[in-house]
């Protein structure tokens, strides 16, 4: 039987938040994602459904959001499986993306990989501070560090990221694999809050949604793309892309990248994520992708 995920719900604001109980950080693994997609079907069975105002994805990891995919199962399944695990999230991540009201994830700590395309899938991320440990400051990371064990995203963080940030500096990060820091993510506007502290993280959070939810509905179209200005984002992602296309495909994984944005921008969201995922499960058979997996392994084994 599947353990729902913990749900509160207060003053018309769902927190759902995403656990692990026994493991050190929040990794998506199918366990997690079909936990996540009982909660989310559930949840609108729920006797408070009706009273629901907004949504909060939190984490119950202390200083990491979601460290990201499970890599063992990028490694180990077979092509078929492979896909059949991407294309279940991408159904899953859908059911987030397409509530009748207003979403935020309350990024507390690390949000990479597969852990920012999740949160993606909300209409806000609200960012906690920098951390100060030991009187210094501590910036967690955020972004989508694929390229840098020869693969790429496979859930939409190649569309999605440049609709929330600078699209040049978004694609060319994707391409790269280099995240933002946390103090990046603020100055970049990849936050659209930021919260006083840890502390008060999940109360900014359920105020924006309440503040969003007070300016009436949200129109759903099935793409978990900025609501607001979508034409804008589109023309200005075009641009963006035609001035570091040259620089982003001087590398394999970078060459997925600048595949799966092309098809986002030309054919739509279903476009994108066919092009991901089928990148992602070739990448990660090459040389340098089963290298660099292999690397990543050994080095977190130490």
């Amino acid at each position: 039987m599947i353990a729902p995920l913990p749900v509160t719900i207060d003053a018309g604001v769902a927190v759902l938040t995403l656990e692990q109980p026994g493991k050190p950080v929040v990794v998506l693994d199918h366990e997690l994602i079909q936990r996540l997609d009982h909660t989310l079907r559930a949840l609108r069975s729920h006797p408070q459904w009706n009273s629901i105002v907004g949504l909060v994805l939190a984490s119950a990891s202390e200083r990491v959001f979601v460290a990201g995919a499970d890599l063992n199962a990028i490694q180990s399944l077979d092509d078929a499986a492979l896909h059949k695990y991407l294309a279940y999230a991408s159904e899953v991540f859908a059911l987030l993306s397409n509530l009748p009201f207003p979403t935020a994830a309350a990024i507390n700590g690390a949000a990479l990989g597969g852990g920012l395309e999740l949160a993606m899938h909300c209409d806000a991320l609200i960012g906690a501070p920098t951390p100060v440990r030991d009187g210094q400051p501590k910036p967690y990371p955020i972004g989508l560090p694929e390229a840098g064990l020869s693969i790429c995203p496979g859930w939409g963080g190649t569309c999605l990221l440049p609709a929330r940030m600078n699209p040049a500096e978004a694609v060319r990060r994707t391409a790269q694999g280099k995240p933002l820091t946390s103090d990046e993510a603020v100055t970049s506007g990849l936050f659209d809050a930021v919260a006083p502290s840890v502390g008060e993280l999940l109360a900014t959070a359920k105020t924006w949604v309440k503040t969003r939810a007070s300016k009436g509905r949200i129109e759903r179209d099935g793409a978990p793309l900025r609501h607001a200005g979508r034409q804008s984002v589109a023309k200005a992602t075009i641009a963006a892309f035609d001035t570091v296309r040259g620089e982003v495909i001087a590398t394999e994984p970078g060459r997925a990248v600048a595949e799966a944005v092309n098809a986002g921008l030309t054919k739509g969201w279903k476009a994108c994520l066919e092009v991901e995922q089928r990148e992602l499960v070739r990448l990660r058979r090459t040389p340098a992708g089963k290298a660099a997996i292999e690397a990543f392994f050994a080095k977190s084994k130490k």
